[in-house]
């Protein structure tokens, strides 16, 4: 990351109080902590200072007059706040037990208020929640101007406003409307699939099909069957010819998803069709071409899995021709907000819930929380928490995630294909995402471990 780049992310706030002290308590809070504090003491010079910079979060007094109680001076200066910027966010201060101001200032477009006295580690939590969610939509406005390849009429929606992000958007805009072959890696749960759908359509193939098969997850005695297809009589339940996935997706793009999984017999037939464009259904003697595309995704590491001979090494050469490689969500935090919001629009609709956001502690809770099964674990934990919530808000109790681990939630309240859906997650990180090991681990088969894995969305 470049020095300017770090400069954007360090946290700006406008600070606003007529009272000396009050500012330099929130200046001695906030500079040790790395936040770069502005103060003014009256709304003109607030107007001010925001004609000539830049904040993430504003943190106003409602009352500016000696002796005067009634904030009508920080409502007007809100309402003037709503006017310039409204997605900026206010954060007001009140005197303790003044609710009903507090509850006037939020209804007229603040997005937190604090009481003074305040505790030191609730104002320090908001300004952080509030900064970094407001910092990750800018980057996502701008994201969205500067990419218009992904902005192209069919293109799955992809919330990546992340730092990180930037790698895998460019080679996307880069590689998408070439033929290359693409290896998607990531870890379970971090959106291969969509980048699998944003290549596709990005691509001269997207008027055709775009073929999507587990690869690791068919049997074996199967595979052959499925990918290439049979004819009638290839063996006893052939009982009429069938088109293999491979002719399905003749002229368009097939997806072979978890492909360090498929038994190294098979990888050979699968090396050929990429070197040739040719296959024989079983039973058949007569060759097929076909024009396809292959996009390839696996939360393992291929390289190392050829080294150990467990993964030919020819075929990794013909699968990556160009490499995309997606970080956890640990490792791209400026999306938590984008996609649990993101998350919350779909599901709030879905199940028709007059859900309108989270509460700051709830924020809070998902911004520390370490997401070990990535973007699909933040889904089904908003999903989860939409139809629990029984406000306008979702609280941290409706998550059931805990902060600042990657570990497991409670067992309390957890449903028995929860605990299920768990104990196969734990397995899986445990042995890399090796579905063999894993099944083995666990007692099932790996079609029983195949069937959990897409029942859990693990």
């Amino acid at each position: 990351m470049t020095d300017s780049r770090k400069q954007q992310e360090k946290i700006r706030v406008l600070v606003a109080d007529d009272q000396p002290h009050i500012l330099e308590a929130v200046e001695l809070l906030l500079q040790p902590q790395g936040i770069r504090v502005e103060c003014v003491r009256s709304p003109q010079l607030v107007l001010e200072a925001l004609g000539q910079s830049d904040y993430d979060v504003l943190l106003i007094d409602l009352n500016y007059t000696r002796d005067t109680t009634s904030g009508q001076e920080g409502l007007d200066l809100l309402a003037r706040l709503q006017e310039i910027d409204p997605r900026l966010p206010v954060i007001v201060m009140t005197a303790w037990g003044n609710i009903d101001l507090a509850v006037e200032s939020i209804k007229r477009g603040a997005r937190d208020f604090i009481q003074k006295p305040w505790e030191n580690e609730r104002l320090l939590s908001l300004i952080r929640v509030h900064a970094e969610l407001n910092q990750a939509l800018k980057r996502a406005r701008q994201l969205e101007l500067e990419n218009r390849l992904l902005r192209a009429e069919g293109m799955p929606e992809f919330v990546a406003g992340a730092p990180s992000m930037q790698p895998v958007l460019e080679l996307i805009a880069q590689v998408g409307p070439s033929d290359a072959n693409v290896l998607i890696t990531g870890e379970h749960g971090t959106g291969k699939e969509i980048v699998a759908k944003l290549l596709h359509a990005a691509s001269p193939r997207a008027r055709s099909a775009l073929v999507a098969v587990n690869a690791g997850g068919l049997p074996e005695g199967t595979f052959e069957s499925e990918i290439f297809g049979h004819v009638k009589g290839a063996f006893t339940d052939a009982r009429a010819d069938r088109v293999g996935r491979f002719e399905l997706a003749n002229g368009g793009t097939l997806f072979l998803d978890e492909i360090a999984n498929v038994p190294m017999r098979q990888q050979a037939k699968l090396l050929r069709v990429l070197e040739t464009g040719e296959l024989e259904r079983v039973g058949s003697s007569q060759t097929r071409r076909v024009d396809v595309r292959v996009l390839s995704a696996t939360n393992a590491d291929l390289q190392d899995e050829a080294h150990k001979g467990n993964f030919r090494e020819d075929l990794l050469f013909r699968l990556n021709t160009v490499e995309i490689h997606l970080p956890p969500l640990r490792e791209r935090r400026e999306d938590i907000a984008l996609l649990a919001a993101h998350f919350l629009n779909r599901n709030r609709t879905r199940y028709r819930k007059q859900v309108t956001g989270f509460s700051s502690a709830a924020m809070q809770q998902m911004m520390q929380y370490l997401w070990p099964g990535n973007v699909r674990e933040l889904e089904h934990t908003v999903e989860r928490a939409v139809l629990l919530c029984r406000g306008e808000q979702i609280e941290p109790a409706n998550l059931a995630v805990a902060p600042g681990r990657g570990g497991s939630p409670s067992f309390d309240n957890m449903s028995i294909d929860e605990v299920e859906a768990l104990l196969i997650r734990k397995v899986l990180r445990r042995c890399d995402g090796n579905i063999s090991q894993a099944a083995e681990a666990l007692g099932l088969s790996r079609a029983a471990l195949y069937r959990r894995i897409e029942k859990y969305g693990l």
